[in-house]
C-alpha cells in the first residue's frame, strides 16, 4: 500500500487526446446518445474537451457540462474551444475528481468518467467514486471506463469493487484496446 501512496495522477500531452487520428476511430459524439437536451453532464478527466464540446452541443443551451480535469493546461484548452465556438454552457474546472465540491449533490444526469480512474493516483479512487455517486441524480447514469494492463492504476479486483457500488446497466466485453467499460446507475 505504501507504494500506491507514492503514485501521482498521470497526464498525457493534449495532442494525444484530440487529434485527427483519434477522430478516425472515436467520434467526439460517442456519448451523445446517453444524454438529452437540457440535461446536466459531468465530463471527469475531460482532457482538452474532446467529448465535452460534443456533449455541450447535445445538451443544448439550457443544458450544462462540467468539464473537469486536474491538468490546468487541459482546462485552458477547453475554455479556449468553448469560447471560440461560443458555447456558454460549459463550466470548466481544474480540479481532481476526488473534489467536486463545486457541483451540487444530486444535480447531474450523466457522468462521463472514461479513462479517469485508471489515470488517478490510487489513493484518490474511492473518493472520486464517492463524488460520482454524490453528484448523480437518483436516476442518473455514469459511463465508467478504465484501461487494462500496465497503463492502468485499476486492476480487475478494484474494478469489480467499484462496480459493486452501482447498479450495472450494461457491461462491455473487456479487451486490451477498450479496457473495462460499464454503463452504471446510481444504486
Amino acid at each position: 500500500m505504501a507504494e500506491n501512496r507514492d503514485k501521482k495522477d498521470k497526464h498525457f500531452p493534449l495532442f494525444a487526446h484530440d487529434n485527427p487520428l483519434r477522430r478516425l476511430f472515436i467520434s467526439p459524439r460517442k456519448y451523445c446518445s446517453l444524454v438529452k437536451k437540457d440535461q446536466t453532464v459531468a465530463d471527469l478527466g475531460c482532457g482538452p474537451g474532446y467529448f465535452s464540446i460534443a456533449l455541450a452541443e447535445c445538451v443544448g443551451v439550457k443544458g450544462r457540462v462540467y468539464a473537469v480535469d486536474s491538468d490546468e493546461k487541459s482546462i485552458r484548452a477547453v475554455e479556449r474551444k468553448a469560447a471560440k465556438l461560443k458555447y456558454h454552457n460549459i463550466d470548466a474546472h481544474a480540479s481532481s475528481a476526488a473534489n467536486l465540491s463545486f457541483i451540487e449533490d444530486g444535480s447531474v444526469d450523466f457522468v462521463l468518467a472514461d479513462g479517469l480512474l485508471c489515470c488517478m493516483a490510487p489513493q484518490t479512487h474511492q473518493k472520486a467514486v464517492s463524488e460520482i455517486k454524490r453528484i448523480l441524480k437518483p436516476k442518473g447514469k455514469a459511463f465508467l471506463g478504465v484501461a487494462k494492463g500496465s497503463m492502468s492504476y485499476v486492476d480487475k479486483a478494484e474494478w469489480e469493487e467499484i462496480l459493486s457500488g452501482f447498479k450495472v446497466k450494461q457491461r462491455n466485453k473487456e479487451s486490451l484496446l477498450k479496457g473495462r467499460q460499464a454503463l452504471v446507475l446510481k444504486n
